[in-house]
């Protein structure tokens, strides 16, 4: 019989809230994490705002900061989220469990960049300001930059630090699938659990990609909305205007556990994580299949694995990402995976208000999605003001809405590359 897996703890951080609490009364709020970029100057960008965490401040989870200070915001983002998320699940400091049985998998992006390091160097290095001396740069490098500093670059140091952090010497992972990073972290350290070799998994992700090198990149893909005027109503998932997606940043874990085991110990189930598909396009590395085949094949796979059908989910909260290519690929995904279901089932994407949180984005939105079972209210896609014949589902525009006794909710990612994964969560 195949081990059940709960969901016994969970913590965020994001552009909306510090907590899973405060981070979803602000969405049922309709409240917006979007503003003009203050980390650097991004004014010379076509794009020059993001949905940036406010107020943080890891000596709020930390005892001792020091073994941090070059880290980046990927690993104290995943520290606060996963301290709160262990609070929560009663295990923080815990001396009755095999430390040995609880494991890390986190989708993890990259972590801090030195990109004025990087552009001294070069500009110290080039004669004429059109070419550079490799060699003059490596010497400038060499003395300019922080050995200590350039490591944390490694998204693995996040799961390293947070095993050292928390004492937990059981399995640890790190995967980087892009957007669909922590959805597919959470499924995998499913699958452990449910194999046997873990008790206890911190799943998740964390990422921040707000800085020159991230912007220059999304810019040269022209992925992020250039709304320059109205950065809060930039990101418009699903609406005929939508001209791309709003960069943010955070992080998500759950805190996942053999079934029995959370029985036994007395633990708060939130959650049982039900489902869990995973599908590779196979097409484009920047663009989704057109006829959705790997988001189809994706979520009727997670329906497989939980065993249920479509008439049983009772809530979809979206990749939804707020541009062209995807929204409608989602939207004709979700019809044919579906099937006729489809169109009474509420969808809704909260990247409307707080951004894309890329390799964190699943973790923070499968969060979401149980607190919407729990609570009976579904958060809206705001932003939304001119339809689009392609996308035509219930996306729930501009306001919450009141949606007692849902049973199941699905959660997509898709990432860069084709990667797709659908994670399931049921009610206790």
């Amino acid at each position: 019989m195949r081990r059940r897996v709960a969901i016994t703890g969970m913590g965020v951080i994001t552009p909306v809230g510090h907590t899973p609490t405060e981070m979803f009364a602000q969405l049922l709020a309709g409240t917006s994490g979007v503003d003009r970029i203050s980390y650097f100057d991004a004014s010379a960008f076509p794009t020059t705002f993001a949905a940036q965490v406010k107020n943080f401040n890891l000596a709020n989870y930390v005892e001792d900061v020091a073994p941090y200070h070059a880290s980046g915001l990927n690993t104290t983002f995943a520290l606060a989220a996963a301290r709160q998320a262990l609070e929560d699940a009663n295990l923080l400091h815990s001396q009755i469990l095999d430390r040995s049985r609880l494991g890390i998998y986190m989708g993890s992006g990259e972590g801090s960049e030195d990109f004025g390091t990087v552009m001294a160097s070069s500009a110290a290095a080039s004669a004429d300001g059109r070419a550079v001396n490799s060699s003059e740069f490596v010497a400038n490098a060499v003395q300019w930059m922080s050995a200590e500093h350039e490591k944390e670059w490694e998204m693995h140091t996040t799961s390293a630090h947070m095993a050292r952090e928390f004492d937990l010497c059981g399995p640890n992972f790190t995967c980087l699938t892009a957007c669909a990073a922590s959805a597919q972290a959470i499924g995998e350290a499913a699958e452990l659990i449910r194999a046997g070799d873990a008790d206890i998994m911190l799943a998740g992700g964390s990422h921040s990609m707000i800085h020159s090198f991230g912007l220059t990149g999304f810019s040269l893909l022209t992925a992020l909305s250039t709304r320059n005027d109205s950065p809060r109503t930039a990101s418009r998932p699903f609406d005929l205007t939508r001209d791309g997606f709003v960069l943010g940043e955070g992080a998500g874990v759950v805190i996942l556990e053999d079934w029995e085991h959370a029985v036994a110990r007395k633990a708060h189930i939130h959650a049982e994580l039900s489902g869990y598909g995973t599908t590779g396009d196979a097409f484009r590395m920047t663009d989704p299949h057109p006829e959705g085949r790997g988001a189809i094949r994706c979520m009727k796979n997670a329906l497989k694995d939980a065993g249920l059908a479509a008439d049983d989910i009772g809530y979809v909260n979206a990749h939804g990402t707020s541009t062209p290519a995807n929204d409608e690929t989602e939207t004709y995904a979700l019809k044919h995976a579906l099937g006729p279901a489809a169109y009474k089932i509420p969808v809704s994407s909260t990247k409307s208000m707080m951004g894309h949180l890329i390799a964190a984005g699943g973790a923070v939105e499968l969060i979401i999605g149980i607190l919407a079972m729990k609570q009976g209210v579904v958060p809206p896609t705001m932003n939304y003001e001119t339809p689009d014949p392609a996308c035509d589902l219930d996306y729930v525009p501009n306001a919450a809405r009141e949606k007692p006794g849902i049973r199941n909710i699905l959660s997509n990612s898709f990432g860069f590359g084709g990667q797709n994964i659908t994670l399931i969560a049921s009610r206790v």
